[in-house]
């Protein structure tokens, strides 16, 4: 495919992306049809089909691009294997993000979350080593509910107050 047809591919996912977490503000998954999204974004079936299965695809897509972006903020722990437990970055980016964030939560994918990178070494030191799964899903838990909490609230409270929070509660213990 030439240049100019891969840009033209691009744009249109895009606003297929674009279009699709709009409406997920006003509907549910199950109520968005791919002629919804076609009609609000001028384009033809085809042209979605010829990106996505269907609707499920489609948020699935969504959701692994917002997860790629939250990973590339932690690229270089990632890489060089340490934990800095740097939340604020986090924060700052669901505030600029927050309609992904939304929709990201509206879609349940923060059910299927997994936390990559648990700085075991403070759990050896803070729990004994003991029970470590339930410390994850504890945080896990926590984390998505504050999150959630404050996304519903329009994130009136800054990044730095909400890593405030985090680290008051649970003491820096994991990182994503």
């Amino acid at each position: 495919m030439n240049t100019k047809n891969n840009r033209r591919r691009r744009e249109s996912t895009e606003r297929i992306e674009r279009v699709f977490i709009e409406l997920l503000q006003k509907k549910e998954l199950h109520e968005i049809t791919v002629s919804d999204i076609c009609k609000q974004c001028g384009l033809n079936r085809s042209t979605f089909y010829a990106n996505y299965a269907d609707i499920y695809e489609l948020a699935d897509k969504v959701r692994e691009g917002l997860e790629k972006e939250v990973e590339l903020l932690y690229e270089a722990e990632t890489t060089q294997k340490f934990n800095s437990n740097d939340f604020l970055k986090l924060f700052r980016h669901i505030k600029e993000n927050q309609l992904f964030y939304r929709t990201y939560f509206k879609l349940g994918y923060d059910n299927q979350f997994q936390l990559k990178y648990y700085d075991i070494h403070q759990a050896k030191r803070d729990f004994d080593n003991r029970h470590i799964e339930y410390h994850i899903e504890f945080f896990r838990s926590g984390f998505n509910a504050i999150v959630k909490k404050w996304l519903a609230g329009g994130c009136q409270e800054t990044p730095e107050e909400m890593d405030e929070i985090i680290r008051a509660e649970y003491q820096g213990r994991v990182s994503f």
